[in-house]
């Protein structure tokens, strides 16, 4: 195991080490050079000693590897141009560098003769190859011994006496070509293994992130039996893969999953041969071969049986997209093996379900294909609440990427299943724990995924109305001021794509009518309002009295307007909130066209109270003026009370001289004339709408008042309220100079 050190004395170690080999190999290069063979050894050897170090990760160890190895070329070289000049036979350049004092060094020195030796063809390639792999179990150190068997099997890749190769021997060389690659290939194995039981046990996972570094090293052995070409179906089948999966560690399911995700690839860029795949019975061999060993490995982790139900998915998707028994098949197969377990708390196998999930989702780009798995949700039950809901978020925006419409209450019940996670509090979720941006952001994609849900039969629309309705009333108290307000504009589309019609509400199977959607719209935003959301109820409650108006249903619109007032009264305490909320109900109230008489004056009468029990004098002043307009309304019949509007801006006078008094009293100031200004401004509009008890007579005593108030000693200089006051009398020069009629109504208003 590595000694004990920073970053710093590694990056120190293996500058040592770097030094000592390019010092050696500068006297190598010089004694090269003189044809020195003595001294070429001599400093080969004392280069290659730096690989002796214990003390470098496999990481760096590989840097200091490299350099040594851009030597040994050189050196191997010299060794084949010293044999062929006949300086030195290689049989006695072979038993020379046996001679080296310190093994290592021996060994690698030996595997660079041994590639010239082959070369040379003075001996059968397979008796060299065989002496060299089994003097390299001289060494038994892990990092080095992987390493010295990395060189030679890079040199000897190329001098293998495979079939049609210039080092081809009897007819048996191909077994012995096999032979020595697998015999290198279960040494560095046993090697690689070793790794993992020496240091301490605090370690562990320190040496298991080594070993993952040095996984290649050990599978290029794979790769050059890959190569030989003489490896047919029965060698691999009888003598190649026994050998390989006997050999400790060797994981089964690596292997698997990785056949898969290739073949999948190559399916995916090669359309042309799934017929094969089909011919073969690809899907049904995988799926076999998986569940015998998951059988086989009873204490195989959730991931690893996971993981392979990953791959058999992927593959499944790209060969067989069309197949969707095949798709549930998978699922259903991984609810199996997870039956039995509790959530899972695994994060590795977590990720892997995850990934399992949204594999069918990205294939088909489409939820609805996805909501016709049955053991979809199955598999989503396993996941604890944290991942449900990001899973539940992937699924939303599946639906949003694609615009997904899902048209009928059967899916839309399967889809608000599958995301639970966020309409619903989960047995044992801490939703307090969660952060308020990410819980605003999931509750506004819920809002958004609600919009996504249409059809345009009428009564199926209102089945999928209901169940919405059900799934997010069970939302509680943080959800529903997310949520609610979706549903309820949701459902005001069907009532105008309804309006006209009517039809008494009788049992429970009943046609589509505005009238039982509004007894649904009653019964939400009343959920609301306990929740208590009042200020957002209130204003639902005004947008359904619209509707209501719009399909001339007085009573409906009366009783949406009624518990408006209720809500005002008993749940609206805050001031700020008070005077939005009288505003809203005064531009809706003054938009209905459909009360009656009595009805109208109930409504109005409240409405106008209200505004006079504002706490703040200008509050109270500028919504009695905003009253005034409940009262004429050009398009309307039978609403043109002159007097009325008088009546209210005649209060709101007064209440603007009492704010002025009062000012006056608290400050020793009187304040501004702004409210006598907007007050001035409401008298113009309804003298240009021909109100006759709004004279140019009453809007002149206004301007006087205004004149006199700013004149006095006791009112604040405000710049603002100064260009307030005179852009009104220039409007109302603009209007003297317009003509006609607009002329002489305002021909007699002085302004200067």
């Amino acid at each position: 195991m590595l000694p004990d050190g920073g970053a710093d004395d590694e990056e120190r170690w293996l500058a040592e080490g770097i030094a000592g080999v390019q010092q050696n190999a500068f006297y190598m290069h010089r004694a090269l050079d003189s044809n020195n063979l003595k001294d070429a050894l001599k400093y080969s050897a004392q280069m290659l000693s730096e690989l002796r170090t214990s003390r470098l990760s496999p990481h760096k160890y590989y840097d200091l590897y490299m350099r040594a190895f851009d030597e040994m070329r050189k050196l191997e070289m010299f060794f084949r141009e010293e044999t062929r000049r006949g300086s030195c036979s290689v049989v006695d350049l072979y038993e020379l560098v046996q001679h080296a004092g310190n093994v290592l060094p021996r060994l690698y020195l030996l595997c660079t003769v041994g590639s010239v030796y082959i070369k040379s063809k003075e001996a059968p390639a397979k008796d060299v190859l065989k002496d060299l792999v089994e003097m390299c179990r001289g060494i038994q150190h892990p990092l080095r011994g992987l390493f010295l068997r990395s060189y030679l099997s890079q040199i000897s890749r190329d001098k293998l006496p495979d079939i049609g190769s210039e080092y081809e021997g009897d007819a048996d060389s191909i077994n012995d070509a096999v032979e020595f690659v697998l015999q290198n290939f279960i040494e560095m194995n046993k090697l690689w293994v070793r790794m993992q039981h020496q240091g301490p046990v605090r370690e562990k996972e320190k040496r298991g992130k080594e070993r993952n570094e040095l996984r290649d090293l050990v599978g290029k052995n794979l790769h050059v039996l890959s190569q030989i070409e003489g490896v047919d179906l029965d060698m691999y089948k009888e003598t190649v893969l026994p050998r390989i999966l006997e050999q400790p560690n060797v994981d089964i399911k690596t292997v698997l999953s990785q056949l898969m995700d290739r073949l999948s690839s190559y399916a995916a860029a090669s359309p042309e041969v799934l017929p094969e795949f089909l011919q073969v019975e690809a899907f049904a061999k995988f799926s076999n071969a998986i569940g015998k060993v998951i059988e086989a490995q009873v204490d195989m982790p959730v991931v690893g049986a996971v993981t392979l139900y990953v791959s058999l998915l992927t593959f499944t998707l790209r060969v067989h997209p069309d197949r969707l028994d095949y798709v549930d098949q998978v699922l259903g197969a991984c609810v199996k093996k997870l039956s039995g377990n509790a959530k899972l708390e695994d994060s590795r196998a977590t990720k892997q379900i995850v990934a399992l999930l949204s594999a069918p989702l990205e294939k088909y780009s489409n939820i609805v294909t996805a909501l016709e798995l049955s053991n979809y949700p199955r598999v989503m039950d396993y996941l604890d609440n944290s991942t449900t809901k990001v899973m539940a978020l992937v699924i939303i925006q599946s639906i949003m990427k694609n615009t997904t419409c899902i048209s009928t209450s059967d899916k839309i019940e399967a889809l608000f299943d599958l995301i639970k996670g966020l309409i619903k509090d989960m047995d044992g979720a801490q939703d307090d724990e969660l952060d308020d941006e990410d819980f605003k952001e999931e509750q506004n994609s819920v809002a958004r995924l609600i919009h996504m849900l249409h059809n345009d039969d009428h009564e199926e629309m209102l089945k999928i109305l209901c169940t919405v309705q059900k799934h997010i009333l069970q939302g509680g108290p943080k959800r529903l001021p997310f949520t609610v307000p979706s549903l309820v504009f949701s459902a005001l589309k069907l009532v105008r794509r309804l309006q006209g019609q009517d039809g008494d509400v009788i049992g429970e199977e009943v046609p589509a009518t505005p009238k039982k959607i509004f007894q649904i719209l009653h019964q939400t935003i009343e959920a609301l309002s306990c929740v208590p959301s009042p200020e957002l109820a209130l204003r639902l409650y005004l947008q359904c009295a619209e509707a209501a108006n719009d399909c001339d249903l007085e009573p409906v619109a009366y009783e949406f307007f009624t518990q408006a007032f209720i809500l005002y009264e008993e749940e609206i305490a805050d001031s700020k909130a008070q005077i939005t909320a009288i505003h809203l109900i005064i531009g809706t109230l003054q938009r209905m066209n459909i009360f009656g008489v009595e009805n109208r004056d109930t409504l109005t009468h409240k409405t106008t109270g209200y505004s006079a029990k504002l706490l703040k004098k200008p509050d109270q002043c500028r919504a009695v003026y905003a009253c005034s307009h409940l009262f004429w309304t050009d398009d309307q019949d039978g609403i043109m009370d002159g007097e009325r509007v008088l009546l209210c801006l005649k209060r709101a006078l007064r209440i603007a001289n009492a704010a002025q008094q009062m000012a006056n009293v608290t400050r020793g100031s009187s304040g501004s004339v702004a409210l006598f200004i907007e007050i001035l401004n409401k008298y113009l509009y309804f003298f240009e709408k021909g109100i006759p008890e709004i004279t140019n007579t009453v809007i002149q005593d206004l301007i006087e008042l205004i004149r006199t108030e700013k004149q006095s000693e006791n009112t604040v200089a405000d710049p603002s309220t100064e260009a307030f006051f005179a852009s009104t009398l220039r409007y109302i020069e603009f209007q003297k100079q317009k003509g006609g009629s607009i002329g002489e109504k305002y021909e007699q208003i002085k302004t200067t």
